[in-house]
């Protein structure tokens, strides 16, 4: 059963196919790319601030975060002004207070750098489904393409203007951009690929994450163009992947679903199937869509407010965010955006390589997950990832806090943020970006993808604002939280997550429905009973 599986899902791999889900998930690419880029030129940046805004920059590696000498110790600078771009000398505060103020300044602006692009997928993630549904998906991705080269340019001019304003401002519209991506790309990846492929090619969307902030990590680097001199290029250089996926996606078909559920155009979407799968008969997936249009017909358009008053979709729609918070809480986004500083803290000599190895074994596992998932299945991958990081995150903490006793405590950490990473991948990491289009029929879907959506940014928004101020508080103790918010996440998911490996979208929403299904469905069936029980 399983070779005859293999065989289908190969039948089914075309190179449109490939071609479409490629070119859909360079918007994945743009998002990775921006969480990463921000990382690597962090004192570059910070000292640039410093400058424009006359103000002494925070040394953050003789911040004593164990409190020996006592808390918050900031060197700062003597009475050498900071020059502006302009070459002009650029007055530091008078006060020895305006002077201890001053490194909180730039923690400020460099949080906001880091959380601005946040925000601007939260703002934007509300729309995905009205935007998708108007435009169709092809052209959605088209049309908010504007939005990431806008951004990039802002970024990449930086040094012609206040540059905090121009990066800050930047990060916005590219988030803008990324919080539409994130919900279009999954949504239409779903919709064209064949069941027998959905979970593997799911998985995509967290593999061009990674290899973006792999690319932004090893491009960052001080002889590349992580300098002075160069950072606004570095900045600004996801701009061209999305001129490439601007013309990859006029040689792309538009979602079949779409086009026969939504717009009721059955020969186009016929032709659409044919396209992407090749000499196969399109019918048996045109049935399955008609048994789905029929579905979302009798149960009408649903509106975000009706996903959650509706007792219909409560448990789905908890499912669906709990998983978002999950990925988002579990500490992740804080080793994206802060590796180099956790580095050095644990004592590495050059933290910007140490990143990269981060980012090396964050691509692999990503790699080595898009094989795993339709073998093991999401649950029992996400449930493992989950236990997995909980355990690395405790080792973190050890190492960071015995560091003073016992130098080779430099290496229980190293090696706990890899295997964090590790885990991560392995399912926290790609499962919540496809699991929600899998819980929801056409109906509900967008408005599912959209709140699932906002709540990730908002998480993600949190994470990057506070993570900073967090870890000056608590020092070595920092990742405790994370700790204890993965034992309640794993709780959760082992209670209330259902398997969705190899089920249709209406096998996957009659679970949460309690209908009656046929044998292979029980096991949700019981799962589910169980945890209400529970």
């Amino acid at each position: 059963m399983e070779k005859k599986s293999k065989m289908q899902a190969e039948k089914h791999l075309t190179g449109t196919l490939v071609l479409s889900v490629f070119t859909a998930v360079l918007g994945f690419f743009q998002y990775g790319y921006s969480l990463g880029v921000i990382n690597a030129p962090q004192k570059v940046i910070e000292a640039h601030y410093g400058r424009v805004l006359g103000i002494a920059p925070l040394d953050r590696h003789a911040i004593n975060v164990s409190g020996e000498d006592g808390p918050g110790t900031v060197p700062i600078p003597g009475t050498e002004p900071w020059r502006s771009t302009e070459g002009t000398l650029a007055p530091l505060a008078d006060t020895g207070e305006d002077l201890a103020a001053s490194p909180h300044i730039l923690t400020m602006y460099w949080s906001l750098s880091v959380s601005m692009f946040a925000v601007g997928g939260m703002v934007s993630s509300f729309t995905v489904g009205w935007i998708g549904d108007r435009l169709g998906r092809v052209k959605a991705m088209l049309v908010v393409n504007v939005l990431s080269i806008a951004g990039n340019l802002l970024m990449g001019l930086a040094k012609f203007g206040p540059s905090h304003l121009l990066i800050i401002a930047g990060r916005a519209v590219t988030g803008l951009y990324c919080g539409l991506s994130s919900g279009l790309v999954p949504m239409y990846v779903s919709e064209v690929s064949p069941t027998a492929l959905r979970g593997a090619l799911g998985t995509l969307h967290q593999l061009a994450i990674v290899t973006g902030i792999l690319i932004s990590q090893v491009l960052g680097l001080d002889f590349l163009l992580g300098n002075d001199e160069m950072w606004p290029l570095l900045l600004g250089l996801s701009g061209v992947a999305a001129l490439l996926q601007f013309f990859l996606l006029l040689l792309c078909p538009e979602s079949p679903r779409y086009l026969y559920i939504k717009l009721g155009k059955v020969e186009e979407a016929k032709k659409s199937l044919k396209r992407l799968r090749g000499n196969c008969d399109p019918m048996k997936e045109i049935a399955e869509m008609e048994k789905e249009k029929q579905e979302a017909a009798s149960e009408k358009k649903v509106s975000i407010r009706q996903l959650f008053t509706s007792s219909k979709y409560k448990q789905a729609v908890i499912v669906a965010l709990m998983v978002q918070i999950s990925q988002q809480f579990s500490g992740i986004n804080a080793i994206f955006y802060y590796s180099t500083n956790i580095f050095e803290r644990a004592g590495v000599d050059q933290p910007v390589y140490a990143t990269i190895g981060v980012g090396v074994v964050n691509t692999v596992f990503t790699v080595i997950s898009v094989f795993l998932v339709e073998k093991a299945g999401r649950r029992s991958l996400f449930l493992a990832g989950l236990m997995g990081m909980l355990i690395s995150a405790v080792a973190m903490t050890v190492g960071l806090v015995l560091l003073s006793q016992f130098a080779w405590m430099s290496y229980v950490s190293m090696v706990a943020i890899f295997l964090f990473v590790i885990f991560f991948e392995v399912g926290p990491g790609p499962i919540p970006w496809f699991i929600v289009a899998e819980l929801f029929s056409q109906g509900p879907r967008p408005a599912a993808i959209a709140v699932a959506g906002f709540c990730n940014w908002a998480c993600n928004f949190i994470v990057g604002m506070c993570f900073q101020y967090i870890a000056d508080l608590c020092g070595p103790y920092v990742f405790v939280i994370f700790a204890a918010l993965l034992l309640v996440f794993f709780l959760f998911a082992y209670f209330k997550v259902p398997e969705t490996k190899g089920k249709s979208f209406e096998e996957i929403a009659a679970v949460f429905r309690r209908k009656k299904l046929p044998a292979k469905t029980s096991t949700e069936l019981k799962t589910l009973r169980g945890s209400e029980e529970a």
